[in-house]
C-alpha cells in the first residue's frame, strides 16, 4: 500500500480543515471531522471518512458518521460499517474515472449530492 502524500493531506487541510490519516484493516483512511456538507443537506456538518483506494467494489469510498438527508434521494447501500471503532454509512456512488488527488476524490464523491 502506498502512503498518502503529505502535500495532498496539506491541500485537504487548506480547503476542508483538519485531516487525519490512519490505517484500519489494511486500508488507509482520511478522517475529516465536522465536514461542511453542500447547501440543503441535513445535518450541515458531519464527520467524514475517505478511503481513497478500492473498497467494497468501488474505486474509492466516502463514509459519513450518519445518513445525510438532501434534496436528491441517495442509495445508502453501506450502513453501520465498522471502521476505527465507529459505525459509518456510505451511499452508492461509483466514480467512472477516479481523479488522482485526494481533494478531487472528495469533490467527485460530493457530486453525488447534486440535484
Amino acid at each position: 500500500m502506498s502512503a498518502l502524500l503529505p502535500e495532498e493531506i496539506a491541500e485537504l487541510e487548506a480547503h476542508l480543515g483538519r485531516a487525519e490519516v490512519f490505517e484500519d484493516g489494511g486500508k488507509q483512511y482520511v478522517y475529516l471531522p465536522e465536514f461542511q456538507l453542500p447547501h440543503g443537506c441535513s445535518p450541515e456538518r458531519v464527520d467524514v471518512l475517505l478511503c481513497p483506494t478500492e473498497r467494497d467494489g468501488y474505486p474509492s469510498r466516502l463514509f459519513f458518521a450518519e445518513k445525510v438527508e438532501c434534496s436528491k434521494p441517495l442509495n445508502w447501500n453501506a450502513s453501520r460499517v465498522r471502521i476505527a471503532s465507529r459505525n459509518w454509512w456510505a451511499f452508492s456512488w461509483k466514480l467512472k474515472q477516479p481523479p488522482g488527488r485526494l481533494l478531487q476524490i472528495v469533490a467527485a464523491h460530493l457530486s453525488g449530492f447534486a440535484k
